[in-house]
């Protein structure tokens, strides 16, 4: 099938939960680092920029949602996993466990300040069918 006949042809972005959008601006953008393209308070959202994935945070109550804490991580690339995570947990952020070896990743598991589940990730080994 032709792109052009897809229905759906990409993501435009993740929506992730807050209650507090300043305080999440202030770890997505300062914490973590990442760019924000928007910052509309008033409206219930600001969006960051990952290079590849727009993560949206959204007030969901702000939008006549329920608000529900995203339990499934998003994997987040970082070129030296040991390094990210050090500078994160200097800047205050605490990780589940040690850092996971799959045998072709490594993976950091933490959360944001709303409780959303997110994880550094680094693959070291070329991506396979079995992979």
């Amino acid at each position: 099938m032709a792109v052009a006949d897809r229905l759906v042809t990409g993501v435009d972005f993740v929506a992730v939960p807050t209650r507090d959008i300043t305080a999440a601006a202030v770890f997505y953008g300062d914490t973590l680092g990442l760019v924000r393209s928007a910052y509309h308070p008033d409206r219930g959202f600001a969006e960051f920029e990952t290079g590849n994935l727009t993560l949206s945070i959204i007030n969901p109550a702000q939008m006549g949602m329920e608000h529900k804490i995203a339990s499934n991580p998003i994997a987040l690339h970082v070129d030296d996993i040991e390094a990210a995570r050090a500078t994160l947990e200097a800047a205050g952020v605490s990780f589940t466990g040690d850092t996971f070896d799959t045998g072709v990743c490594h993976m950091a598991f933490f959360a944001d300040p709303d409780g959303n589940a997110l994880m550094l990730h680094h693959r070291y080994a070329p991506r396979t069918a079995e992979s």
